[in-house]
């Protein structure tokens, strides 16, 4: 039988062949597991500007137009509640205009300082309109042409009284200030029940008025 004969050559080519095979998985795996390595993504890479447009996007952003519109009730109606609580409380910042600097406190103080017919208006007319009911004309009749028109002149005449004491007080007290409009918001004020005006009453019934309090 004939041999092929061995070379030193072929020895050294197939035993230097066999380790390169086997590094190769090996080199392959330390690629896949390497730090450098990225998993193959399933969505394209974004651009820049939609990247920073992401990152600058609030994380509760509306993603359609009824959620924005709710979102938007929903701020107006805290804005609401709270600047509520705050006229409630006293607090100037969320005064109306109207109500705001101190000619109108001392104005204020100066109704809620003193009783007056006119704030029961809306008891006395809901009474008034109660015996207007009933089956009694000479009820009807007392009550349509004395009590309603004497009731309309007190407050008519308390009106006017307390708006000319506003008047020439906080021109007393505040000189530098106008006073237009005060005669008004203290006749108007003074129509309102007490415990439902707003601002809330700082002084009770005899206490005495100090300008800038």
């Amino acid at each position: 039988m004939n041999r092929e004969p061995v070379t030193l050559r072929g020895v050294f080519r197939r035993r230097s062949a066999t380790p390169s095979a086997e590094q190769a998985p090996a080199s392959s795996a330390d690629t896949a597991t390497g730090k450098g390595y990225t998993p193959p993504k399933d969505r394209p890479t974004p651009r820049r500007k939609e990247a920073e447009k992401n990152l600058r996007r609030p994380l509760n952003a509306p993603k359609t137009r009824k959620e924005a519109y709710q979102q938007y009730r929903e701020r107006q109606r805290r804005q609401a509640q709270l600047e509520r609580q705050g006229y409630a409380r006293g607090d100037e910042r969320y005064f109306r205009p109207q109500d705001r600097g101190p000619q109108r406190a001392f104005v204020r103080d100066l109704v809620d300082s003193r009783r007056s017919v006119s704030e029961f208006f809306l008891y006395l007319s809901l009474g008034i309109i109660v015996l207007l009911f009933l089956p009694f004309p000479q009820v009807q009749l007392a009550v349509t042409y004395i009590v309603w028109p004497l009731m309309m002149v007190t407050i008519v005449f308390e009106g006017f009284q307390v708006g000319i004491r506003a008047r020439r007080s906080a021109a007393q007290h505040f000189p530098d200030e106008p006073v237009r409009g005060v005669a008004m918001y203290a006749a108007m004020r003074q129509l309102q029940i007490r415990r439902l005006r707003m601002p809330k009453p700082r002084l009770k019934a005899g206490d005495p008025v100090a300008p800038g309090t």
